[in-house]
């Protein structure tokens, strides 16, 4: 999916199945929050691969929405601000909702707090991860094959469940959770109450403050202050509070990303299978007493049903929790304590003759004309110190260099991780024959790019707000300065060594060599060294962080030759210019033997 911004045009992708249309859960999950919103800021364009008859998907797009059909095609960047991937665009949807209505504090809300929900990129936040991705693809190839919920549920809906069955921690519950230790007082001297009774009674409690908060109207109970008994109980003693959403107590836009998704799962699921979530019925049903979910999802043909309660004591299918799960996995190697130095393994290394070696740079003295060029691409603005404008100045220096031997007319070249546009806009400058796009997942350093980009008139560059790994375009050439830590090996794949961890895509070490004499714990204190260059440690310690850095670098051009690509691994000139002065460049052996 895509939102263009000049043009608000919001590409919503159709699936085509035994030559019928299907909105796959991305697009119903984008229809649900325009209904939800009431947002008629967009013109809404149905895609599909191949041509088809769509009416039959009326019955699940708001009526008041704008809706055309087009064919699957290349969509042009150049020029525009293009936003892709599902949370870019539900959080843009949002926003220009609020432009065209401020007051609309129920739409605010779903921002959560601090404004923060599922702003974190898939690549670096687990819970984006597991509602971007993990529950609406697992969701989708169980709808593709429903028999499967007879054995077994998706392991990200089990994952969902777990979160959802741990206590809440929320700013300031501290009064809410003296209103349930109040309330759980009142009902225990209450003469026949059931401890069902108990538990339906604090489940209240926390779902009014929630659509209390929701409507902004102030809880009736929270005027009354406290009895001393009351206000004198310890907070490590109150009651825990249970998840109402899910992100804790309040309707966020992860309800809107789930509500379809977990909808379609229940449907198809089985008693037995259902028999395994108990909390995420009850997140089910909570959902469906926020004001405007039942209007918005009739809208979208979705009609809400009253989950039933499990037949019989929730149990967990034990074939489901095998050393295999990614899950667990992903939690081992969270867990993993990286002690001790790097000897042991840069000696292990050593001893199987690998050692760091670096090539000469081709160009050292090169460098841009930079009193000739336009003050927008200088990278002075802001709160940016000379010393550090200038450094910044030798980087781009060495990457343009790198790029400009590499680049021929007519080549599309793609700055993953391009912030402001340092390198981007300079190479668009620099080379008006090429194409030049910018991916970056901060809208306001792509926004401020596309500001500095328009200050020039650059009529050859192009803005694209996605995670780095959701470009699916062509292009010829891909460059990136300081791609912190696992966002470097997805550039390498079509500033900070120690954030890299196994991701989805990879795993750790990425060479063959390398996988055959270190385990992944030994390749991560590598790594955890590698970060260790600033100028203010010791010497000593600086040279074993450059070795180290050397190292995992080798690992990853290694990784990349054997995948065709001639790779050399370079210091930037001069080595002042940053602590991360590794550079790697690599082309596709054929070009290199064609030279």
């Amino acid at each position: 999916m895509k939102a263009h911004e000049k043009c608000p045009v919001l590409y919503l992708e159709v699936h085509n199945e035994d030559g019928e249309p299907r909105l796959p859960l991305h697009t119903s999950v984008v229809l649900f929050l325009l209904s939800y919103c009431d947002c008629k800021s967009f013109q809404v364009s149905l895609v599909s691969r191949t041509p088809g008859n769509c009416e039959t998907l009326e019955t699940h797009v708001p009526n008041f929405l704008n809706v055309s059909h087009v064919g699957m095609e290349f969509l042009d960047e150049t020029g525009r601000l293009c936003r892709a991937g599902l949370a870019v665009v539900l959080r843009h949807i949002i926003n220009r909702t609020l432009e065209a209505d401020p007051s609309r504090n129920d739409v605010l809300a779903l921002l959560g707090f601090k404004k923060t929900c599922l702003k974190a990129c898939a690549e670096v936040s687990k819970w984006t991860r597991l509602c971007e991705l993990g529950i609406p693809y697992s969701v989708e190839g169980h709808l593709r094959n429903p028999s499967d919920l007879e054995t077994k549920l998706p392991l990200p809906i089990l994952a969902l469940e777990q979160h959802l069955s741990e206590p809440v921690k929320v700013h300031n519950d501290d009064k809410i959770r003296r209103q349930k230790l109040k309330q759980q007082q009142q009902k225990e001297k209450t003469q026949g109450s059931s401890d069902c009774d108990l538990a339906q009674t604090n489940d209240r409690l926390e779902l009014d403050a929630a659509l209390a908060k929701l409507s902004f109207d102030a809880d009736p109970q929270s005027a009354a202050r406290e009895s001393s008994e009351i206000r004198k109980v310890k907070t490590t003693e109150l009651p825990t509070l249970e998840h109402v959403f899910a992100e804790g107590l309040y309707f966020t836009l992860t309800d809107v990303v789930l509500l379809p998704c977990i909808h379609h799962s229940l449907q198809t699921g089985t008693k037995n299978a259902l028999n395994c979530l108990p909390h995420l019925l009850r997140w089910y049903s909570n959902v469906q007493e926020v004001p405007g979910v039942q209007r918005a999802a009739k809208a979208c043909g979705i009609t809400l049903v009253t989950p039933q309660p499990p037949s019989s004591s929730p149990s967990e299918p034990v074939e489901q929790h095998g050393p295999s799960s990614l899950l667990e996995r992903e939690e081992t190697s969270q867990q993993l304590q990286f002690v001790g130095g790097p000897r042991p393994t840069l000696t292990k290394l050593k001893e199987n003759g690998i050692e760091a070696a670096f090539s000469p740079h081709p160009c050292p003295a090169w460098t841009l004309p930079w009193e000739q060029l336009p003050e927008a691409i200088n990278p002075t603005e802001g709160k940016m110190s000379d010393v550090r404008a200038q450094r910044k100045r030798q980087q781009l220096n060495n990457l343009v260099a790198m790029v400009t031997e590499l680049a021929r007319p007519g080549n599309t070249i793609v700055d993953f991780c391009s912030g402001t546009g340092h390198v981007g806009i300079v190479l668009a400058h620099t080379l008006p024959d090429c194409k030049v796009i910018l991916i970056e997942n901060k809208e306001e350093s792509l926004v401020r790019a596309q500001s500095r980009s328009g200050e020039l008139g650059l009529p050859n560059i192009g803005f694209i707000q996605a995670n780095l790994d959701y470009y699916t375009g062509p292009f010829d050439i891909g460059v990136g300065l300081h791609a912190c830590g696992v966002a470097t090996d997805m550039v390498m794949d079509p500033c900070c060594y120690g954030f890299i961890q196994n991701a989805n895509k990879f795993s750790f070490p990425r060479s063959k060599r390398f996988q055959e004499i270190l385990t992944y714990k030994e390749h991560m204190i590598l790594c955890r060294f590698a970060d260790q260059t600033a100028v203010q440690l010791p010497p000593e310690r600086r040279l074993i962080g450059k070795q180290c850095m050397g190292l995992v670098d080798l690992d990853r051009s290694w990784a990349a030759e054997a995948h065709g690509y001639s790779v050399r691994v370079m210091t930037m000139e001069p080595e002042s210019c940053s602590p991360k002065n590794n550079m790697l460049v690599g082309r596709p052996r054929r070009a290199e033997e064609g030279k």
